[in-house]
């Protein structure tokens, strides 16, 4: 037969004192983590009619800036491997506002274009910029003093870890 032995947690582990300096309220990793997930719900009502997600706006923004580009060239300005980037640029496909087409001279090579829907809805995808930055009660300079910012946090701890 066996015997049951009531405890509580506090009979098991050793209580430690709250610290008001230890916490993910104390991390900057947490502070950006949720910047970032705010960032992300805050454009979510400008791109749903839209039909974009997140990052398929970046990927969008790039294509304004220049097309043709190839995947290896939006992975590299974008921070995605081609694992995250390529079913990305499926779904943006299948939507009819990219294209995606193979190098004749490099089958390797895939090259990502506009279609005229894509080309359709830039001035709306371009105005989203100012609309967060409205929300977010921040001017031009405002803008670029924080990019700046993380910028210069984020740049550094990326070098280091290619080691």
């Amino acid at each position: 037969m066996q015997r049951i032995v009531k405890s509580s947690i506090t009979d098991r582990v050793d209580a430690v004192a709250p610290s008001p300096s230890i916490g993910a309220g104390n991390e900057l990793s947490f502070a950006l983590y949720g910047a970032a997930n705010r960032m992300f719900r805050l454009h979510k009502p400008f791109l749903e009619p839209l039909g974009l997600t997140f990052p398929q706006y970046l990927v969008l923004l790039e294509l304004y800036a220049g097309t043709p580009r190839t995947v290896g060239d939006l992975c590299a300005k974008l921070s995605m491997d081609t694992g995250t980037l390529t079913p990305l640029l499926k779904r943006i496909e299948a939507s009819g506002k990219v294209t995606r087409t193979r190098d004749v001279a490099d089958e390797r090579r895939v090259f990502v274009g506009l279609t005229s829907e894509g080309q359709a809805i830039r001035q709306q995808v371009l105005a989203i910029s100012g609309q967060i930055r409205s929300a977010c009660k921040l001017d031009e300079q405002g803008v670029s003093d924080l990019r700046d910012t993380l910028d210069a946090l984020a740049w550094p701890a990326d070098r280091s870890c290619d080691h």
